[in-house]
């Protein structure tokens, strides 16, 4: 079928459904559009679905999602006897039509439902699968991007996103689905009245509360008198982080009205990511004028946090990085003061995060493992830790955008957990007449000046995506000497699963295959290229360590300018 008649085809099933109809019928006879909106089908990987908002193969809709569920339900059916899933979903638009689309058809395909009230973080879904013993779980949301987008992410048994294997199987079944004929339908309040859909009770948010209270590492009596801002950037953190902070002592908490809220425009916020500085303009605005000592910014779906701490001369963000390797450093100070760190720990980190950490762990003798990028290989090793009898063996986790965890009671990254957390530490600090600035000063003393850079490529359309799979086979193929003057020592291939050192010696990377290139250089340097799972970009994160943090800062602004160059083909 060429894409003519795939839009016909749309045009004549859609027409119960008026804004994916209006849609189709404003972009006829638009060539362009049309190609757009049905070049391809959205591909469906270990983060689900995740696209643009509208009406075509290529877009995040009731047909894309119908046909998506469709297909986990027959994995589901083929996989398990009498499975059930669990549904959350966050603030964006269209996420609860979504998360009702889907809880119907699975009932209507005989899968038992257990679906969220009211919008929840992430991670609260992640809980509520293990809670409820469910074989399968889905969160709709496009976590941190654009209010353009929105996603399907699915989970397995465990409580993490599935697996690429998983991801394989159900995107075979989902191939299979027509969705104008296949997808199996019910009413939504008579499956509710039968008892095939049921509302997730109190008693789990309740659960998923008093687990991450048994993450809390901050001494009795320590004052948690900290006044913080906290926005939900107008997303599904404001039903779980206020309360968890007031529950655990930390009451002085104002949240900006204007995105107080949620609101899946994001209208004070385009871009709802706690990585940059845009998305917590707002919130630093409230700072300033109360006086604060933290702002704590989660994305729509809650599951990061971004950080900036009051100091002299203003208000200082603080990256995932770095965040990462202060949580990291007090988790094992706490714990170890308190006797509380277990036999063997383990932390574990991807292989884009700060290789700081690794000074770190080793300094409290704690094993550091490196994982792809992406929450659910934490959560893996979370579950393999489980399996061998031992989930106390890991006390933390985290990745460079923003994610953190450190409890075994979900399997994804959590900004409610990470919250508390963060304001724990906030308050230790407090009390020795520290800032978090000081303390970080101190530990670049004492591990080395690394500093990081992330820079992403956007490459929108059929035309873009050829081109970013063209730069990423280019780079595979002919591999540099050097970078931005410095000598590549060694390339680690994710994809054929190698590391080729520059005199030819080959090690074996213990890792699923992934399209990522790693470059080793002189000095301890790095460099890692990966397209994104969930966005049309192509991501470059710089690693640099100097003798000072400007020298570092000049070094990661040197490669990165050459990564650059390397992007716009110059």
């Amino acid at each position: 079928m060429n894409l003519q008649e795939l839009y016909q085809r749309w045009l004549e099933k859609s027409k119960e459904n008026e804004e994916i109809y209006g849609e189709l019928v404003s972009i006829a006879g638009d060539e362009a559009a049309i190609e757009d909106r049905f070049y391809r089908e959205l591909e469906f990987g270990t983060g689900g679905l995740r696209g643009v908002l509208g009406a075509g193969s290529n877009r995040m809709n009731v047909y894309t999602v119908g046909k998506a569920t469709q297909g986990c339900s027959n994995y589901l059916l083929n996989t398990f006897e009498n499975p059930s899933v669990a549904i959350g979903y966050d603030s964006r638009i269209h996420s609860d039509l979504f998360a009702e689309t889907a809880a119907t058809i699975y009932a209507a395909n005989g899968i038992k439902v257990y679906l969220y009230r009211q919008l929840m973080p992430t991670p609260a879904l992640s809980f509520a699968v293990r809670d409820l013993k469910c074989q399968g779980g889905v969160v709709v949301t496009a976590s941190h991007n654009p209010a353009k987008y929105n996603g399907y992410k699915v989970y397995g048994s465990d409580g993490c996103q599935i697996t690429t294997e998983a991801a394989k199987a159900i995107q075979q079944e989902i191939d299979k689905v027509d969705p104008f004929a296949d997808v199996k339908k019910g009413d939504f309040q008579t499956l509710l009245q039968e008892g095939k859909i049921e509302y997730i009770g109190k008693d789990t948010e309740r659960r998923y509360l008093d687990a991450i209270a048994t993450a809390s590492v901050l001494p009795k009596g320590i004052s948690r008198e900290v006044s913080i801002v906290y926005t939900p950037l107008n997303g599904a953190g404001i039903s779980c982080v206020p309360d968890c902070l007031k529950e655990h002592g930390f009451t002085n908490i104002t949240i900006p009205e204007e995105q107080k809220n949620p609101d899946g425009n994001f209208p004070t916020c385009p871009y709802p990511n706690p990585e940059i500085r845009e998305a917590l303009e707002v919130g630093l605005a409230w700072a300033e004028k109360t006086g604060s000592d933290l702002l704590l910014a989660t994305d729509p779906d809650c599951d990061r946090v971004g950080v900036a701490v009051k100091g002299e001369t203003g208000y200082t963000l603080i990256n995932g990085n770095e965040m990462g390797v202060l949580l990291l450093d007090f988790v094992c100070k706490m714990r170890l003061a308190a006797g509380t760190m277990p036999q063997n720990p383990v932390a574990v980190k991807t292989i884009v995060t700060t290789p700081m950490a690794a000074k770190v762990a080793e300094h409290y003798g704690v094993e550091l493992r490196d994982v792809l990028t992406g929450f659910k290989f934490i959560g893996e090793q979370i579950g393999r830790l489980e399996q061998e009898g031992h989930p106390e063996r890991y006390i933390f986790g985290f990745e460079e955008s923003y994610g953190y965890l450190s409890g075994s009671f979900v399997r994804d990254k959590d900004a409610v957990n990470a919250s508390l957390l963060i304001c724990e530490m906030f308050a230790y600090y407090k009390h020795e007449g520290k800032s978090l600035l000081d303390v970080l000063a101190s530990l670049y003393e004492q591990y080395g000046f690394y500093q990081s850079r992330l820079l992403s490529f956007t490459f929108e359309g059929s035309a873009g995506f050829a081109k970013m799979q063209s730069l990423m086979s280019g780079m595979r193929e002919n591999q540099p000497k050097e970078i931005a003057g410095f000598a590549v020592e060694a390339v680690g291939d994710y994809q054929a699963s190698v590391i080729t050192k520059k005199n030819g010696e080959q090690e074996t990377v213990n890792l699923p295959k992934s399209n990522v290139l790693r470059f080793f250089l002189e000095g301890g340097l790095e460099a890692v290229i990966r397209p994104s799972g969930t966005e049309p970009k192509l991501k470059v994160y710089v690693t640099a360590i100097g003798e000072t943090l400007n020298r570092s800062n000049q070094v990661a602004e040197q490669i990165s300018a050459c990564f650059t160059a390397w992007a716009k083909g110059e």
